[in-house]
C-alpha cells in the first residue's frame, strides 16, 4: 500500500536543524554516499551523518574545493565524479562497489540552479542531465550494494521549484523549444521528485526506499548563476546582500536546510514509508491542483506515478541505465 502523502507530525519543525533530527541515532558500521556533499546543504549533511558514526564517501566535481572543505574531516572518502560524465558517474559507481558491499544511504544531493543554456556531452540539457539523469544513473549503478544492505534508503533533493514546471517529455532537453533556465529547473526537481516514487515502487520489494526532499530556500554556491537584481528580487537577502533567514517562509540556514534530508535517511518513524515528499521534517501536504499559489506542500504533478513510470522509461532510455 503506498504511503500517504501527509504529515505524520514529526515532532520537528522548519527551524529544526540536521543536528536536531539525527540526535540519539546512531550510524555505526553504515555507509553513505553524499553526492554534493563538500559545500553547502550537502556539507551540513555530511557533517551530521557522520557525527552518528556514518562511513562517508563523497564524490566531487571539484576535488580542490572538496578536499579544502573536508580538511577537519580527514576520514571522508573524497573521489571525483562529475554528473554530467557518464563515464565519470560510472567509475564513481565502480570505486564504490569495490569499496563495500552494502550501502546504507543514497543522498542525492548536488545540482545546478539557473544557469545558461549548457549541454553535457550526448547534448542533453545541463539541469535535466545533472540534477536528474546523473543521479539516476549512479542509483541505477550502485543498487546492488543498496540492496544488499535489505534496509537502505535513497534521498531525492528535489525544490518547491517543481511548481514551476512538470516534465515535457516530447522536449525534456529544449532542442524544439526555446530555452528558459526556470523552466528547465522547474522540470529538474520535478524529475527529482517523481524519480523517488518511481524508485520507491520498484525497490520496495528488496528493501530500498526513496524520498524526495525540498530542503527549504537557502543561499549557498547554487545561486551561483543569477545576479544580485535576480536575488534581491526572491526576497531572499536583504539590503546588505545578507541571507534572511526565517524558516515559517521557506528561508533557512544550510544546517537547517539539510535537516529534511537527514531526517529522511535515518529517522525511525518513517520504517516501512517511502515514494513521498518531504519537507520541514515531515512528509508535506498534498496540494490539490498545480496551480496553488501555496509555497508550502507538493503540487500533484512531483507525485503522480504515472507521470514518474514514463520519466523511469525515458530515463532509462537517455542514459542506457538499468537496475539489474
Amino acid at each position: 500500500m503506498p504511503t500517504p502523502q501527509s504529515p505524520i507530525n514529526s515532532g520537528f519543525s522548519a527551524a529544526s536543524t540536521a543536528e536536531d533530527v539525527i540526535k540519539g541515532i546512531s550510524l555505526k558500521g553504515k555507509c553513505v554516499v553524499v553526492t554534493g556533499g563538500y559545500a553547502g546543504i550537502g556539507l551540513e549533511t555530511v557533517k551530521a551523518l557522520r557525527g552518528a558514526g556514518a562511513k562517508i564517501i563523497a564524490p566531487a566535481r571539484d576535488l580542490v574545493k572538496a578536499g579544502v572543505a573536508f580538511q577537519t574531516m580527514p576520514d571522508v572518502d573524497l573521489r571525483h565524479m562529475d554528473l554530467l560524465n557518464p563515464d565519470s558517474i560510472d567509475e564513481f559507481a565502480e570505486y564504490v562497489l569495490s569499496t563495500t558491499d552494502q550501502l546504507d544511504v543514497l543522498i542525492n544531493n548536488a545540482g545546478v540552479m539557473v544557469p545558461p543554456l549548457a549541454r553535457d556531452s550526448r547534448g542533453y540539457e545541463s539541469q535535466f542531465s545533472a540534477n536528474h539523469l546523473g543521479h539516476f544513473q549512479l542509483t541505477c549503478r550502485l543498487w546492488p550494494a543498496l540492496t544488499k544492505s535489505g534496509k537502505s534508503r535513497v534521498i531525492a533533493l528535489s525544490s518547491y521549484g517543481h511548481r514551476i514546471a512538470g516534465v515535457d517529455f516530447a522536449d525534456p532537453n529544449f532542442m524544439h523549444r526555446e530555452y528558459d533556465a526556470r523552466v528547465a529547473y522547474g522540470q529538474a526537481k520535478t524529475a527529482n521528485a517523481l524519480f523517488a516514487v518511481a524508485l520507491d515502487s520498484i525497490g520496495k520489494a528488496s528493501g530500498v526506499r526513496a524520498f524526495a526532499v525540498h530542503p527549504g530556500g537557502v543561499i549557498t554556491d547554487l545561486v551561483r548563476h543569477m545576479s544580485a537584481e535576480q536575488l534581491k528580487a526572491t526576497n531572499f537577502i536583504d539590503d546588505q546582500g545578507k541571507p534572511i533567514i526565517d524558516p515559517a517562509t521557506n528561508k533557512k540556514t544550510p544546517a537547517q536546510g539539510a535537516a529534511t534530508s537527514v531526517w529522511c535517511a535515518t529517522s525511525p518513524s518513517l520504517e516501512g514509508m517511502g515514494g513521498v515528499y518531504c519537507a520541514d521534517c515531515d512528509i508535506a501536504a498534498a496540494l490539490p491542483d498545480d496551480e496553488s499559489p501555496e509555497l508550502h506542500g507538493v503540487r500533484p504533478r512531483a507525485t503522480d506515478p504515472v507521470a514518474a513510470g514514463r520519466l523511469w522509461q525515458l530515463s532509462e532510455q537517455l542514459t542506457g541505465a538499468r537496475i539489474p
